[in-house]
């Protein structure tokens, strides 16, 4: 019997990380240099030892399926495993076998679940930023006594118009549930109980679902005995009204991926001093694939607030406000600003190069003194000599999608593979 049986949801087509998504599910989207976002819900769940996990996915899953694979190896006898449950048909669904929401998704792969005979459920997202201690989100949850558990986060009045936002008595029972009110709303009744602050929550007034629960096996089945596809907008506003359910308050960083923008502001904030987030915590590490690659190496180049994961070649280069994922090579006289470079899958030999130049076609990485500011660059992009992206004050850059990248919220978004001419100015 296993206590826990932890469900990564890895969300529907992410069009809204879209070019990121064109080829890969949201989970196996390349974050902090070297990381996926599906790596962060997965070490949450090692780190509390809570290591039967599904991932739940049904667009572009190969990637998703080749890292998992790759990374999550567990020893025979733990009982532990990483594994993706894509959508399927079966001759219980062969007409709708598509996930047609979170709770429809968990509904279609109970068949699997109930084979774990779980005490309880973990449902978490596969593109959320955090790092909680899930063993005290469990034992609350125990000692509470309620058939669900939400846990929640403070947040303001402008982050509540987007959010599922609860209204908890003293006690931490939930007694409401809003999704998503708007900015026109008035909430102001959904504002967080005083005895709840304790003088401790982050700034914010509301609690807000971070899409993570925990509910005990019987009421799962319960709740998902019905036709209703989503689970912040059908499933919980019903057991609310029947149930007892409780709110978990976590006051940590919780950043919610599902933007470009929050993606690309994320993805620097790694590189302030002071970081919101810590990779550097060896007690709660992230785990993800090893390489075994060897180190950066840095040729006469200036690095400020910057990050370099494994396997770079950097020369005569200057790196500002930027991550440079794995395996990067940036050539003499290149700059970036406000980059996030995704690296790449492989190092081209000296024969595909050779090929390269009959073709005219740049080699993977940033040639020779190309500059980029304030742009996401996807893997095994080519960005040519000379190219000039995001730098030049007088173009203007309009939302949109062009040729060979998009831009959104004013970011230049260069997709997977994209070849970019020498002499290209955007």
């Amino acid at each position: 019997m296993t206590e826990v049986l932890s469900i990564v949801l890895g969300g529907g087509k992410g069009t809204r990380l879209f070019p990121l998504t064109k080829e890969r599910a949201k989970p196996a989207v390349p974050f902090g240099g070297k990381f996926r976002l599906v790596d962060i819900p997965i070490s949450n769940c090692i780190n509390a030892n809570l290591k039967q996990i599904y991932v739940l996915t049904q667009f572009n899953s190969a990637s998703l399926h080749l890292h998992l694979s790759r990374t999550y190896k567990f020893d025979s006898f733990s009982g532990g495993f990483a594994e993706i449950l894509a959508a399927e048909q079966s001759f219980d669904n062969a007409h709708s076998g598509w996930f047609e929401g979170t709770a429809d998704a968990v509904r279609k792969n109970l068949v699997h679940f109930k084979t774990h005979a779980p005490s309880y459920y973990l449902i978490l997202s596969g593109d959320q930023l955090y790092r909680m201690d899930l063993r005290d989100l469990l034992q609350k949850h125990k000692d509470s006594g309620a058939a669900i558990t939400i846990a929640c986060t403070p947040v303001d009045r402008e982050t509540a118009s987007y959010l599922g936002i609860l209204k908890a008595d003293k006690n931490n029972v939930i007694t409401e549930f809003l999704e998503k009110p708007g900015p026109e709303k008035d909430i102001s009744g959904y504002k967080i109980p005083h005895e709840l602050k304790k003088g401790k929550e982050k700034g914010g007034e509301y609690l807000a679902s971070m899409g993570i629960y925990i509910f005990n096996s019987p009421t799962m089945e319960a709740c998902l005995d019905n036709t209703l596809t989503d689970f912040g907008k059908e499933i919980i506003p019903q057991a609310i009204n029947r149930l007892k359910v409780n709110a978990y308050v976590f006051n940590g960083y919780w950043e919610d991926i599902g933007t470009i923008k929050s993606f690309y502001e994320a993805n620097l904030d790694l590189t302030t001093l002071w970081p919101r987030f810590d990779f550097y915590d060896e007690a709660h590490p992230i785990y993800t694939h090893s390489r075994c690659l060897p180190p950066s190496k840095m040729n006469f180049s200036n690095m400020n607030q910057s990050i370099a994961a494994e396997g770079c070649i950097i020369t005569n280069a200057s790196i500002t406000d930027s991550i440079v994922g794995v395996r990067t090579i940036i050539e003499s006289g290149s700059s970036l600003n406000g980059v996030v470079c995704m690296g790449a899958d492989y190092y081209e030999t000296e024969h595909q190069k050779q090929k390269n130049a009959e073709a005219r076609i740049p080699n993977v990485g940033i040639g020779k003194g190309a500059l980029v500011k304030r742009a996401i660059i996807d893997k095994n992009a080519c960005i040519g000599e000379g190219c000039r992206i995001g730098v030049d004050d007088n173009i203007t850059r309009a939302d949109g999608e062009y040729d060979n990248y998009h831009i959104v919220d004013g970011i230049i978004v260069i997709p997977k593979k994209a070849v970019f001419y020498p002499g290209t100015v955007i």
